[in-house]
């Protein structure tokens, strides 16, 4: 398949890499599989196939001749993807592997490579071994834990996610502080982040781990090494830590955070990989839950939406999911809840608070479509064109009137001395808004304005 969905987040981010980081990268079997299996177009992977096993540099010309002139559309994608993760070396009218990457990719495809290059499975039994239901539930877990906590839901003091995660968030802006207090408030980009696939969320987070490699001295390549390590592992294996770098141990700690990876206690030498992290370099779902992540649980597919919306602004969501109903809070009056089935209203002040911490309209509105009940998805459009339109115009409202803290000055003695004041305040940059024909003007500091009309007192007296 094409690399064209959301999960690819984490490939695409190489494409822009330079090419020293390239020949770091190709130098792991691990990584050079990964990168051929999820960065190339079909038409690539078979001009690579083409030249893996080939001694001698293939003519151009040859390959563009394996392609329907139909077709130069798809060639000319594959020719430039090759280019730009600098996979071949071109010269003189021919295309050749690079070296690192052909010899590493042999060794995944073949079986070769030194002990440990696709992890190194114990070899001893756990005693509390646990199985893929159990990771599965652990990563569920986890991963939910970090939704419920960015969309304002009590976590358990014991699942909340910790000061790494937190700060992980802040960073990538997905929260920010506010600003009456030091709690956290969910973004615009972390309501986009909430309505991603789980495969884009985790890949989110990764790459935002990555931006901060240099903060937390590690080496950017070798992070990406052990992720890429990670999604050819095996779900339910239990594998060893002692064919892992520093960088890749330390890691461990974080990825627990995340539910990529379990370890019974932080001392453990062994650690098993949840379907997150085998899902990294997959198209598969990470989690198949429906309760899993939030694209599940916010997301459902046409024939299960659970979002009625009415003329009158009201809104019944079929739901007894706490995250779903805690995206309804976030732009929504809930009213009542009963057994599957939440009531709610939008309202002005309901939608202003929800722009207010970053959240457009356009993403209200694209939620509630993708979430319409069946019954509503018969109505063309989905939505009542009145709800739609109302809340882009209280949007708009927003935008419109902008708050200015300052400080307003009327009843001069004069014209003469209003328009000398006016002149001033301009001069020094604090006028913000004058209505001359009222004699009055508003001024973004006072200190200034009050001195200049004091000593311009006492000189006219």
């Amino acid at each position: 398949m094409a690399a064209n969905t959301q999960s690819m987040r984490g490939f695409e981010h190489l494409e822009g890499l330079p090419e020293a980081v390239f020949k770091r990268l190709y130098q792991q079997p691990a990584t050079a599989l990964a990168i051929f299996r999820r960065m190339l177009p079909n038409l690539g992977k078979t001009f690579v196939m083409a030249m893996l096993f080939n001694p001698d540099p293939i003519p151009i010309s040859t390959l563009e001749a394996w392609v329907h002139p139909t077709k130069n559309s798809l060639k000319e994608e594959a020719f430039a993807k090759l280019r730009q993760l600098h996979l071949v070396n071109e010269r003189q009218g021919t295309f050749a592997l690079d070296a690192t990457f052909k010899v590493e990719l042999k060794k995944a495809l073949t079986g070769g490579g030194p002990p440990g290059c696709f992890g190194l499975p114990c070899d001893t039994d756990d005693k509390k071994k646990v199985d893929v239901a159990f990771l599965d539930k652990y990563a569920t877990e986890q991963w939910e834990s970090i939704l419920h906590f960015m969309v304002g839901n009590e976590v358990p003091s014991s699942r909340r996610p910790s000061e790494g995660v937190v700060r992980l968030l802040l960073h990538g802006k997905l929260m920010e502080k506010a600003r009456s207090s030091s709690e956290t408030m969910i973004t615009q980009l972390g309501f986009s982040f909430l309505l991603q696939e789980v495969n884009a969320q985790v890949w989110t987070l990764l790459l935002l781990y990555l931006d901060m490699a240099e903060q937390l001295r590690m080496d950017p390549v070798d992070i990406l090494h052990f992720l890429f390590l990670l999604g050819s592992l095996e779900l339910g294996q239990d594998y060893d830590m002692k064919s892992l770098t520093p960088t890749q141990k330390g890691m461990l700690e974080d990825l627990r955070d995340y539910g990529i990876v379990y370890q019974r206690k932080s001392s453990s030498r062994r650690f098993y990989p949840t379907r997150l992290a085998t899902a990294l370099t997959s198209e598969v779902r990470a989690l198949n839950s429906p309760a899993a992540t939030m694209k599940n649980a916010i997301s459902q597919s046409d024939d299960n939406g659970f979002l009625i919306v009415e003329t009158n602004y009201r809104m019944y969501a079929y739901t007894n999911s706490p995250l779903q109903i805690a995206v309804l809070n976030l732009f929504a009056r809930l009213i009542s809840r009963f057994p599957n089935l939440v009531t709610a209203r939008i309202t002005r002040e309901s939608i202003r608070l929800a722009i207010s911490k970053g959240i457009t309209a356009e993403q209200i509105i694209d939620y509630m479509t993708a979430n319409a009940h069946p019954q509503l998805r018969k109505n063309t459009p989905i939505l009542p064109p009145t709800v739609v339109d109302q809340i882009r115009l209280w949007q708009i409202e927003g935008e419109r009137m902008k708050a200015t803290h300052g400080y307003l000055f009327k009843e001069f003695t004069s014209n003469s001395e209003f328009n000398a004041v006016c002149k001033y305040a301009n001069d020094i940059g604090v006028l913000v808004w004058v209505d001359k024909s009222k004699g009055m003007l508003f001024v973004s500091k006072h200190e200034q304005i009050a001195d200049y009309i004091r000593k311009r007192a006492q000189s006219n007296k």
